[in-house]
């Protein structure tokens, strides 16, 4: 009898062991080619190393990245099946505009945080106003005049004009678009005033001369871009918004097993090569005493009591 209790525990020791004995699939919610998706490949390619198994990219599209994240919230919970890309989209902001058929805390366990991209303030170079105060002066003295083009409805740009307007008195509108690249070009154009996004984005059209840039929302300069104030330097303290990159395995995933793709993570974050690589992108490594399961989901939690009453006040839903 003895023997046969032993049996379980030995069972569940050998597989953590062995784990992974197979190709372990990470899902990104999002387009192939796109910002998460080669993002995702480093770190797939670099993990592969410490793991001793090929890491498998798989591209998971629909309704703001619900459909991938879903597909992860219903896999097995075994390691096999991840989830990698911009957390705060798809397990802070979508729960609040989706109605979702998962639970972006109960049904996740978190694996690790690993970087941080902040937004970055742009207007049209006919835009008068030569600094973020003078900017924000502007829009005052003009309310319900200028325009922000957002890659859609409940995007970070969007919410990130939401909390913009809220912390500095003034009002203008949103003109969504289906992606950023069709917002871009009209702001290049001055057919809309302003826009928020990732820096990589915009910052080619800053250093031709065709956009201004005002501020970066985040509290330290950037890699990239130490020229750009941050909205601190420039008298608007506290106005922050990031996109954070994460990994999330299915709930119920054996803590031994989350430790192993902890570890992986944390060695491919140490590699000098994709350091490197990920700050050409923008993307601001976190200190690695934030690359654990705990520090993600804090961070998590933090970002959606910040962000879902945002949401719910201006009343924001999903197209």
């Amino acid at each position: 009898m003895a023997g046969a209790a032993a049996i379980p525990a030995i069972s569940h020791g050998a597989s953590a062991q062995t784990y992974p004995a197979r190709p372990i699939t990470m899902i990104v919610p999002f387009a192939a080619g796109g910002p998460a998706d080669v993002y995702a490949r480093l770190m797939a390619e670099r993990m592969r190393i410490s793991l001793g198994q090929a890491v498998i990219v798989e591209n998971i599209t629909g309704a703001a990245g619900t459909v991938g994240a879903g597909r992860v919230a219903r896999a097995a919970p075994d390691g096999y099946t991840l989830s990698i890309g911009p957390g705060l989209s798809t397990h802070v902001i979508n729960a609040a505009i989706y109605d979702l058929s998962y639970d972006v805390v109960k049904d996740f366990d978190p694996v690790a945080l690993l970087s941080f991209i902040p937004q970055m303030i742009v207007a049209k170079k006919a835009m008068p106003a030569d600094n973020l105060k003078g900017l924000i002066s502007w829009l005052k003295a003009n309310p319900d005049t200028a325009l922000q083009g957002t890659s859609g409805v409940g995007s970070a740009g969007h919410l990130a004009g939401v909390l913009f307007q809220q912390q500095t008195g003034t009002r203008f509108g949103f003109v969504p678009y289906r992606g950023l690249a069709p917002a871009l070009q009209d702001l290049a154009a001055g057919r809309v005033d302003m826009l928020i996004d990732l820096p990589l984005n915009s910052l080619p059209y800053v250093r031709a001369g065709t956009l201004k840039a005002y501020a970066i929302m985040a509290g330290g300069r950037m890699t990239i871009a130490p020229e750009i104030p941050t909205v601190d330097d420039a008298g608007v303290p506290g106005l922050h918004m990031s996109l954070w990159y994460s990994i999330f395995a299915p709930k119920g995933t054996p803590k031994d097993v989350v430790d192993k793709l902890n570890s992986a993570v944390v060695d491919a974050l140490a590699d000098p090569v994709l350091r490197a690589r990920f700050a050409e992108f923008g993307h601001e490594i976190v200190p690695r005493d934030q690359q654990t399961p705990e520090a993600l989901r804090d961070l998590q939690n933090t970002e959606i009591q910040k962000w879902w009453p945002i949401i719910k006040a201006a009343h924001i839903k999903g197209e």
